[in-house]
């Protein structure tokens, strides 16, 4: 058993993580963050739980760029293929489930 307060969690850099469980293929990890991640396309399906903070989401889907700003508590679901950036605004704690081996 292990409780994971994520409010607590710190990283030595932007988007240091947390290994929280690796279930079948899929693994669960808490970031944090202060800085953008990169341009990037998942070899599976993600959902993006924003614990604490405010994240920018971009996605492209068929060349059409759309935008969603997420606070804590919402969840961005990702679909295998849907490029996507994750902005924080200010400092976040996100929770990550994806496949193992994602980038």
């Amino acid at each position: 058993m292990q409780v994971v307060r994520s409010g607590e969690f710190t990283a030595e850099r932007a988007w240091g993580a947390l290994d929280i469980a690796a279930m079948n293929g899929v693994r669960c990890r808490l970031h944090w963050t202060d800085a953008p991640y990169k341009w990037h396309l998942n070899d599976g399906e993600e959902v993006f739980a924003v614990m604490q903070g405010q994240v920018r989401m971009r996605v492209r889907r068929d060349g059409v760029e759309e935008a969603f700003l997420l606070n804590a508590g919402d969840i961005f679901h990702a679909q295998s293929g849907d490029e996507h950036i994750a902005e924080p605004v200010g400092i976040a704690r996100i929770l990550v489930i994806e496949k193992e081996g994602s980038v």
